[in-house]
């Protein structure tokens, strides 16, 4: 059994520690309200830019002159882009994003297809050099608070591999903020545009409850397809400007839904370590008085053997 002086000292410990997470919870929460109101401001922006590209690429019907439009009929090479933090402490945030980016990586080397992987984040580019994986591009240094350059940045890189033939198609994995509580691994086709849900989709989507985009039925679908609509320029030159913003647009809101989704976790996690650390010092503290009832009782054990020896 341990003597008092390391039962103390381990109290002290485990103290220390909850008082730290118990700042970082704090810290998260703060943080995590701020990231969700920069997601709620995006999402109108984002709708009306995702409203104007399908327009535009409805009104131009085939589009020739735009590379960006031009979707492979064979996918050789699969490009991955993980989005993950920069720091851990945050659970299983960092690991169920590699772990999917693994599977997807596995599933298309089993058909046949070269992978190529693009990261942001440090733990993510850490994970994949470890592993030994090629990197085609990494970002790191502002995934708890990413700015639009940053998704600028990022989507300027995969829009020139996608043109120069680097990779043939595009899948973002990242996790998609729900609550503080809930965020779940998502997989986003960003490339190329006509599967990720930009072009040949009808009639305007609209938000749900949930922040999903759903389609409008009955009467306001037929309001939608009966507007009218006016380009200046023409709509396929105008396409060229619109959709490499709306991909830069698309990576935004997925590197802020990130942020969220590392701070909601980071929260939760320093709350349960709050938590485990409260229950150990209650054990340690049962410990030390467990400790402490063996020494007096040794004490007393050794007075009346001495009493009975002088006796």
């Amino acid at each position: 059994m341990a003597n008092r002086k390391e039962v103390n000292n381990r109290i002290s410990s485990v103290k220390n520690i909850r008082q730290i997470t118990r700042a970082m919870e704090m810290v998260a929460a703060a943080r995590l309200r701020r990231a969700e109101n920069r997601i709620a401001h995006l999402r109108p922006y984002a709708k009306a830019m995702r409203r104007m590209t399908r327009r535009a690429a409805e009104e131009a019907g085939t589009v020739q002159n735009v590379p960006i439009l031009d979707e492979r009929e064979v996918v050789n090479k699969l490009g991955i882009l993980l989005v993950t933090g920069d720091r851990g402490l945050a659970g299983a945030f960092n690991a169920n994003i590699l772990r999917e980016g693994l599977r997807l990586r596995d599933q298309a080397l089993a058909d046949g297809k070269e992978v190529v992987f693009f990261v942001v984040g440090r733990r993510g580019d850490g994970a994949l050099t470890f592993r030994k994986q090629t990197i085609h591009g990494s970002w790191t240094g502002f995934t708890d608070r990413p700015a639009f350059t940053d998704a600028r940045e990022i989507g300027e890189a995969l829009t020139v591999a996608y043109i120069d033939g680097d990779v043939d198609r595009v899948e973002v994995i990242y996790n998609r903020y729900v609550s503080p509580l809930t965020q779940y691994v998502h997989r986003l086709t960003m490339l190329p545009v006509q599967e990720a849900e930009v072009v040949g989709e009808g009639v305007e989507a609209l938000t749900g409850a949930d922040g999903e985009l759903v389609e409008p039925e009955g009467e306001l679908a037929e309001a939608h397809a009966r507007s009218y609509w006016d380009y200046e320029p023409d709509a396929e030159e105008l396409l060229a400007t619109v959709i490499p913003d709306y991909v830069d647009i698309s990576l935004y809101r997925t590197l802020l839904e990130s942020a969220a989704s590392e701070l909601g976790a980071r929260m939760t996690a320093m709350r349960s370590a709050a938590e485990n650390a409260e229950t150990m010092i209650d054990d340690l503290t049962l410990e030390m008085n467990r400790v402490r009832q063996a020494e007096i009782t040794q004490e007393i054990l050794e007075v009346v053997g001495g009493a009975e020896a002088l006796g």
